[in-house]
């Protein structure tokens, strides 16, 4: 079953971006993500406009310089060999600058994004302040990098993290949602999954995506394999599992961001799944997991 909200590796593809997902393409108001593959000695430099923007590598390290009318700032980014081997230093940058992307190993480097209307100061990252979190126990269990979820890392609109879901595990489970308006309770927020996988003995991983309709928004209905550099598109609807076939760990980025005047993550878990949770105190959390954790300060 083909979707539009979902992206095989090189269909979202733009110019210098292996990944460019912006808010027009995407048919919605706020989240963007771009991937951009730098070589040894390359670099890219664009404008964020109407955007705050975080520079996160996903393997490689990195120079970010931003500027301004307020100034320029520069970050050293040391990044990491990949997904799954190490939490990243990240750097954010503000709407209304030019901002460059500099590497002399080369590298792959996620820039999320989402449209806001405050500006805040260009900021520095470290790895060790990274909150790591185990989410969920047994098939269930994952790994989750809370570089900038809401709470641990201040934007205006921006909401972004990583999931590391062990082999043969199931993430996003039970299956959530965040389309309708409630305080309190649920948060309206456009998402972006982009994924990796680890390969075993040269062979790529791959893994599978369900999104059903909750009876908001498109009725957005999604069951994909999902394989490296693929994205899938969630503007509504119950979302999960996110399955990783057994033998191959799978690691997806999520962006978010939208309209409502709280920055905060709020779901809804589907009537018919929510019980599971129920289930996780009596079983031990994968012992695979943590696959890592942050360096210490």
């Amino acid at each position: 079953m083909t979707s539009p909200y979902h992206l095989p590796a090189g269909k979202a593809a733009d110019g210098p971006y292996a990944v460019h997902v912006s808010p027009e393409s995407a048919g919605w108001g706020y989240s963007g993500l771009r991937v951009l593959d730098l070589p040894a000695g390359g670099s890219h430099t664009f404008d964020t406009q109407d955007s705050e923007w975080i520079v996160l590598p996903l393997s490689g390290g990195c120079t970010v310089a931003t500027s301004d009318d307020f100034g320029d700032d520069t970050f050293e980014l040391a990044g990491r060999d990949s997904v799954f081997g190490a939490v990243s230093d990240f750097a954010y940058v503000p709407r209304d600058a030019r901002t460059t992307v500099s590497s002399a190993g080369g590298g792959r480097f996620a820039l999320t994004g989402a449209r806001c209307t405050r500006r805040l100061p260009a900021r520095y990252g470290p790895a060790r302040e990274v909150a790591v979190e185990l989410r969920g126990t047994g098939s269930c269990s994952r790994q989750v990098n809370n570089f900038a979820a809401a709470g641990a890392f201040e934007c205006d609109k921006l909401i972004a993290v990583e999931v590391i879901t062990p082999g043969g595990n199931w993430s996003s489970f039970p299956p959530h949602k965040h389309d309708e308006h409630r305080p309190g309770e649920e948060s309206v927020l456009e998402e972006i999954y982009y994924f990796e996988f680890a390969a075993h003995d040269g062979v790529s991983g791959l893994g599978y995506q369900r999104v059903s309709p909750s009876g908001q928004g498109r009725g957005t209905d999604v069951l994909a394999e999902v394989r490296d550099g693929d994205v899938v598109l969630i503007p509504d609807g119950w979302h999960g599992p996110s399955m990783a076939v057994p033998g191959h760990h799978m690691y997806y980025l999520n962006v978010m961001a939208g309209p409502d005047p709280e920055r905060a993550w709020l779901i809804r878990d589907h009537p018919d799944h929510a019980w599971i949770r129920d289930t996780w105190p009596a079983q031990p959390v994968d012992a695979r997991l943590p696959l890592y954790t942050a360096p210490s300060p």
